[in-house]
């Protein structure tokens, strides 16, 4: 039976690793040892390709880059690194080269866009009592409750950063759209999957909270993407 990679999974803007939490346990479930969650600074998408960077390197075998929603830039840029095998895009940009989310995002903006706003530090905050609303829609109200809370908001600069060399062009890729997405409009996914050339595509009926109200069908995606690579 072939060795299984090490899976990193990179969060996007509104959330830190935490988010990342019940896949991890449905991976582990699946027998993977070596799994971890990069914390994002979420400062510049530079900055946070370079962590996630250092994160790879850190890894002796091969690593399936896995991106959620911003996460999807940053894998995007850092997956160009020897020992990365693949990569995953959960209801994530993945933008071209010169490309940034904010071009991606103005060919069909969203459905919450409006409950977005900038505070007096030029972090972009998604409004506490729409956050369930926009985000996480198919979780429990509680749970919109806790992640409206904890959020973590990125510098607006972010969002307009560019990608100069993508990664999917030279990485096998798959991508999850989220149909029911109001962060990432679902046809913004569904022309990014097609462009990616992945392997497989595959929708789900969800919210943009894909990693916490369908971590099993996004553990089993990655499983699928990570066993795909090892053979």
């Amino acid at each position: 039976m072939s060795h299984k990679p090490t899976i990193i999974l990179v969060h996007g803007f509104w959330g830190g690793a935490a988010h990342w939490g019940k896949v991890i346990l449905e991976l582990a479930h699946r027998g993977y040892q070596s799994v971890h969650a990069a914390e994002l600074p979420l400062t510049s998408l530079a900055e946070d390709a370079e962590r996630t960077r250092k994160m790879v390197a850190q890894q002796k075998g091969p690593v399936v880059l896995v991106g959620h929603s911003y996460g999807g830039a940053v894998i995007t840029e850092a997956g160009d690194q020897p020992n990365v095998a693949g990569l995953v895009y959960i209801a994530a940009f993945a933008p071209d080269e010169g490309e940034s989310p904010a071009a991606i995002t103005q060919l069909h903006p969203p459905a919450a866009m409006a409950n977005i706003e900038p505070d007096s530090d030029s972090y972009l905050w998604l409004k506490a009592d729409k956050f369930h609303e926009s985000f996480c829609q198919d979780l429990p109200p509680e749970e919109g409750v806790v992640l409206a809370a904890t959020q973590k908001a990125p510098l607006a600069g972010t969002f307009g950063d560019v990608i100069t060399a993508p990664a999917w062009r030279k990485k096998p890729s798959w991508y999850q759209i989220a149909s029911e997405d109001r962060m990432i409009a679902p046809e913004n996914q569904a022309a990014m999957s097609a462009r990616l050339g992945a392997r497989r595509v595959m929708t789900l009926e969800a919210s943009h909270a894909l990693p916490q109200s369908k971590p099993l069908e996004v553990a089993a995606f990655i499983d699928e993407a990570a066993m795909a690579v090892s053979k």
